[in-house]
């Protein structure tokens, strides 16, 4: 894991708090998007507001990218290491991951495909399951996010 200091000085954090949602089939929920004029796959979820719980940022955040409630069953992760932000220099990322449950029938649009959104618009997206096996570290793009994959495919599998 990197404990390296990053030679940009660093002014803020980010937090960053995300959902695991497993289904019946042992499958993963992730988010395909495209912002700051890149395309990226992550788990649902997103930044942290200032005044902000991370349970509250996480079940606001599931309303706005799912469309609908969550329950939360427990935290999963926190990064415990040093992690630049890819987007902005002079920040730091500290994520946090907890296990979820849709609070009712899904509802959301999935996907069978990545990237599935006609446009590439600032803040597109699109959902779809992914198998958890030893492939799922690669589906997704930031560098906690791959260790939080390894972690489901070694429980999960």
């Amino acid at each position: 894991m990197p404990h390296h200091r990053h030679s940009t000085q660093i002014t803020a954090f980010n937090i960053r708090v995300y959902g695991i949602l497993i289904n019946k089939r042992n499958e993963v929920l992730l988010s395909d998007e495209y912002e700051f004029g890149m395309k990226f796959t992550k788990f649902p979820g997103g930044g942290l507001k200032l005044g902000e719980g991370a349970i509250d940022c996480l079940k606001r955040e599931c309303i706005e990218e799912l469309g609908q409630e969550i329950e939360i069953i427990g935290h999963y992760y926190t990064t415990d290491f040093f992690q630049p932000s890819a987007f902005h220099a002079d920040r730091q990322i500290i994520s946090i991951y907890y296990r979820i449950r849709l609070a009712s029938p899904a509802r959301f649009r999935v996907s069978v495909k990545k990237f599935d959104f006609k446009n590439l618009r600032e803040g597109a997206q699109s959902l779809r399951w992914v198998k958890i096996d030893k492939n799922l570290p690669d589906e997704v793009t930031f560098p906690i996010d791959k260790i939080v994959a390894k972690m489901i495919r070694k429980k999960y599998r």
